[in-house]
């Protein structure tokens, strides 16, 4: 019915016009009124918003935020653009790519930033989302750093949370990474499990090392290169000589990026001192030589 009413007003003003006359007071110029359209403008995802699921890719179909009091497994902490280059290509940056680096870095400076230290100092886990290839020719060049509570340093699987993760690895924070109990296979560790530490323990987490940007093949080679990098933040937890010695106080254990996560920039190496032949029972952090003593 509303399409027949429209259509036969539209007639009217037809024969209207056809007579070369109009009724007092009508306008007879039908496009003289109409406002200009605003210029269209694409869709940019939001900082500080939640998701129900994980995601790799930024689908407006799939964008449906939730608060963060909610339950949820993703945050996004910062949204940015992409310039130079990696914006000029055709389609969304692929892993691995220099865009997906250039992206991955910034992520990994802003959430750091955002959960007040180096996010790969406690349960946690940093996606880049793009947006998707239909999005991307249309002229979205944002990327997400969406951040998601993990189950253990082993276990890199999602858990729910309710709350924000800004500050999340400021002071007490029961995400961030302290002491732990090695589980050993012959000499290989196959499992590093968290406990307190005032209880009995063997390692402790002293910091977070930035490896060279080589290839994976050549990281994975230079193992010594790594384990030194890891006594000198030793030395400096712990407040002992940063000297040849550091060896004979602590052994090292590093956790280092998967090949993926290194090819897409992650150089983050996650370093811990072991004591092997004795329990500690205190943090070691600043607890100095006689607590930590060359043996």
């Amino acid at each position: 019915m509303r399409r027949w009413w429209t259509a036969a007003v539209t007639g009217a003003l037809v024969a209207l016009a056809l007579t070369g006359c109009a009724p007092a007071g009508l306008d007879t110029d039908l496009t003289d009124d109409w406002p200009a359209l605003a210029a269209a403008e694409a869709f940019v995802p939001e900082a500080g918003v939640c998701h129900l699921a994980v995601q790799d890719v930024g689908y407006l179909s799939a964008y449906n935020p939730v608060d963060c009091g909610e339950s949820h497994r993703a945050e996004t902490l910062y949204v940015g653009t992409l310039s130079g280059a990696a914006a000029e290509r055709g389609t969304p940056p692929p892993a691995g790519s220099a865009g997906m680096r250039a992206a991955r870095a910034q992520c990994d400076r802003e959430v750091s930033k955002a959960v007040g230290a180096d996010w790969r100092g406690g349960r946690l886990g940093v996606g880049v989302v793009f947006p998707s290839p239909a999005a991307w020719a249309g002229g979205a060049r944002w990327f997400r750093c969406d951040v998601s509570e993990t189950t253990s340093l082993d276990e890199p699987g999602v858990s729910l949370r309710q709350g924000t993760l800004r500050g999340a690895l400021k002071g007490d924070s029961a995400l961030a990474h302290r002491c732990f109990n090695p589980k050993l296979d012959g000499d290989d560790i196959t499992e590093m499990r968290a406990v307190s530490c005032t209880a009995k323990h063997h390692a402790e987490f002293v910091g977070v090392y930035q490896a060279p940007d080589v290839s994976y093949a050549q990281f994975s080679e230079a193992t010594l290169r790594t384990h030194k990098a890891c006594r000198k933040l030793i030395a400096k937890y712990a407040a002992v000589p940063d000297d040849a010695n550091v060896q004979y106080r602590a052994g090292t254990i590093f956790y280092h990026p998967y090949e993926q996560e290194w090819k897409d920039g992650n150089r983050g190496v996650q370093c811990f001192l072991w004591v092997s032949d004795r329990s500690l029972t205190r943090s070691m952090k600043g607890a100095g030589s006689k607590a930590l003593p060359i043996r």
